[in-house]
């Protein structure tokens, strides 16, 4: 294994955008990973992109973007208001976000869906983002989901117990509309991670895990 820095121009924190479809996929996805950038890269600047935030989902979204980024390092938080399970059929709409973000962050890591998820707004935000930013570093992240779309990623981010723990509290305490359903507990995120860090021989035990489909180095 070879441990790899962001090579920044000049003297500045990473710029990083995450794009999530819906008000969890960014911090089940890659929550952990945010947390260790910020940890690594005092001077990082965030901006946060959900593109479907309804109602009291739009707070449990706002409150969970805080926890895990804070005020001092979220440059943009945009809320949107897309009907879950409808992007596809908006497409352009969807499209005309990702013009806008283009003029707003120049990023020099980009975390959206992975491209095979079975879920379609997903796909559709993966399909965007390649089309947008053509010469950016680009990370995929997974979401656990009945449909069984797992795959096998090619890039992990090896995680502390003590970011593990603080991910899952502040999914917990965020998102309070999907504590009902079966899967959205600490056992779920937290066996994903030790399962990644396993694969990657993490010292630490834990990692979460992306798809890379270019990279210089």
């Amino acid at each position: 294994m070879i441990d790899l820095k962001l090579n920044l121009k000049g003297d500045r924190g990473p710029t990083i955008l995450c794009l999530g479809a819906h008000s969890d996929d960014i911090e089940i996805g890659c929550g952990g990973t945010i947390l260790r950038l910020i940890r690594d890269y005092p001077d990082c600047k965030i901006s946060w992109v959900v593109f479907s935030a309804l109602g009291a989902r739009k707070d449990e979204a706002q409150r969970a973007a805080e926890l895990f980024v804070g005020k001092d390092h979220l440059a943009q938080l945009q809320l949107l208001e897309f009907r879950d399970g409808f992007m596809p059929y908006r497409g352009e709409e969807v499209k005309q976000v990702f013009e806008g973000l283009k003029q707003s962050v120049q990023p020099d890591l980009v975390f959206t869906h992975q491209g095979h998820d079975a879920h379609q707004d997903h796909r559709i935000l993966s399909e965007l983002t390649w089309n947008t930013f053509r010469n950016h570093l680009i990370l995929e992240y997974e979401i656990p989901k009945y449909d069984g779309d797992f795959g096998r990623p090619n890039v992990f981010v090896s995680l502390d117990t003590d970011i593990c723990h603080a991910k899952t509290r502040h999914l917990m305490d965020s998102f309070a509309s999907q504590r009902s359903k079966h899967w959205f507990d600490e056992e779920t995120f937290l066996g994903l991670m030790r399962l990644r860090g396993m694969e990657c021989n993490s010292e630490s035990r834990y990692a979460e895990a992306f798809y890379c489909r270019k990279l210089t180095i």
